[in-house]
């Protein structure tokens, strides 16, 4: 990609030195004269860097800084003045300009400026791509469902995102989600943030429980140079990374006493120190939290400091369980199935109302999360269009059953897989006749081979016109 610069300069001899020292380098350049020429060339050209002089004929240069960044915010200004005054400098940092050079100029070191001033540009139109592909579908619509648990989630939702509009200091209580694995409680968190008035600023997730506990205190709140033997370098931490946004812990009860007592302080004081550092840097942060353990139960057990709770659960919300949700199991099925097929390339899969019904009756443990997964696995292993219990009950039923005594779980396999037999046949039956027995076309809406597909009129005993007794599989 070729960096593209603008420079706004009156001095003709200047300017055409900085244009053919920047072309060398592999810079596309353009050169207006004028306040008024830049802003038009900032709508044609589309410059990454602006090299602007102080004094202009029409405007100052600080003007342009302000207009070029209420153009492009991601657009950066280098000033150049001939003063050398600190006041100048002063002025364009706080209209947002990324560097103030005074004459005369070292058009090396210019360059340098410049690449660095680009790179600065494309790190941040990066981020700010990144930050939108993350809040699309992350408001409350992507909660799915319309059973009245998770209306009442939605509702709950709408109260907490008007009453943190009307709060004036923008100092929002902590929010902690509860519920079992796989309930989705990231997007209940990703909701409040991304519908709410912090979405253009970051939203960092930690998962407790995946960092080890001696790691976890130096991600959370970074660490300087030396503070132990692997730290080379200064790093700043995920409660600093958020800064204006939301920090969300997940597992949050897997957290130990040590971490527990500064998040805490992070709460109350609305400060965090680097480990190795001796000054606090004050942080404005929105923590939401989630959990599925019972941190009252552990806090009882001296597991859990009673005042971090206390200052986490000033909100609470708790994702009801798949079981608990209806026929929101086929709503969210039929949803996840139409993002696999497409994710896989197998459009026209359904399932059975056989399918739908099997789903319908397992209780699913591990809620939304296993549910797609089975899904997921339906997707890639059925062999036709239609997505029969099989596909599912196998999968989920032997989950179900794990513990159970061999006898009776070899059994309850058997049956399953007559079950699934029984099925096979009425579909290859009615397909068969749908077809007048065509096996080539009936084959190609299976989407089997013909071989198989005779394999199986064998196997069943299929002929036509007859109609056999389904309960007699042939193996």
């Amino acid at each position: 990609m070729t960096p593209t610069v603008l420079i706004v300069e009156d001095d003709g001899v200047l300017a055409e030195n900085i244009r053919a020292h920047l072309r060398c380098g592999g810079w596309e350049v353009a050169v207006s004269g004028s306040v008024g020429e830049a802003l038009s060339a900032l709508e044609t050209v589309r410059p990454d860097v602006v090299i602007a002089e102080d004094r202009l004929p029409d405007k100052s240069g600080i003007d342009l800084i302000k207009a070029a960044l209420a153009a492009d915010p991601h657009i950066k200004v280098v000033l150049i003045t001939g003063e050398g005054s600190i006041q100048v400098a002063v002025e364009a940092a706080k209209a947002g300009a990324y560097d103030c050079l005074s004459k005369p100029l070292v058009l090396a070191e210019l360059k340098l400026l410049l690449e660095r001033a680009w790179e600065a540009a494309r790190a941040e139109k990066a981020l700010a791509f990144y930050q939108l592909k993350q809040a699309r579908g992350s408001g409350v619509e992507a909660l799915l469902g319309e059973s009245p648990a998770i209306r009442r989630i939605k509702d709950t939702i709408a109260q907490i995102l008007e009453m943190e509009a009307r709060v004036i200091d923008g100092d929002l209580p902590a929010v902690l989600i509860t519920g079992e694995t796989g309930t989705g409680k990231e997007l209940v968190a990703r909701a409040l943030h991304f519908d709410g008035r912090r979405r253009e600023r970051p939203f960092v997730e930690v998962n407790c429980a995946s960092i080890p506990a001696n790691l976890l205190e130096a991600e959370l709140f970074g660490h300087e140079r030396g503070a132990f033997t692997d730290a080379k370098e200064r790093k700043v931490g995920l409660v600093e990374s958020a800064e204006g946004g939301t920090l969300f812990l997940d597992e949050i009860g897997e957290v130990d006493f040590s971490t527990q007592a500064k998040l805490l302080k992070l709460l109350e004081e609305r400060t965090v120190r680097r480990i190795g550092s001796v000054r606090e840097r004050k942080v404005n942060v929105r923590i939401i939290s989630a959990t599925n353990r019972d941190l009252e139960r552990m806090v009882h057990e001296g597991r859990f400091r009673a005042d971090l709770f206390f200052r986490l659960r000033i909100i609470t919300l708790h994702v009801p369980p798949l079981r608990e949700r209806g026929r929101d199991v086929l709503l969210l099925a039929r949803h996840f199935l139409r993002a696999q097929s497409e994710r896989y390339g197998r459009h026209g899969l359904a399932f059975t109302e056989e399918a739908e019904h099997a789903l319908l009756s397992y209780r699913w443990p591990g809620n939304v999360r296993e549910l797609k997964n089975t899904v997921a696995q339906a997707v890639l292993l059925t062999r036709g269009n239609l997505i029969l219990p099989g596909d599912v009950v196998p999968y989920i039923q032997l989950r179900n059953d794990v513990g159970s005594e061999p006898g009776r779980l070899a059994s309850q396999i058997g049956a399953l897989r007559r079950g699934r037999d029984r099925l096979d046949r009425a579909t290859f039956e009615a397909m068969l006749e749908q077809t007048h027995w065509n096996i080539a076309q009936a084959a190609r809406l299976l989407g089997i081979s013909r071989d198989t597909l005779r394999y199986r009129v064998k196997k069943y005993g299929l002929r036509r016109g007859a109609r056999p007794d389904p309960s007699a599989v042939r193996s």
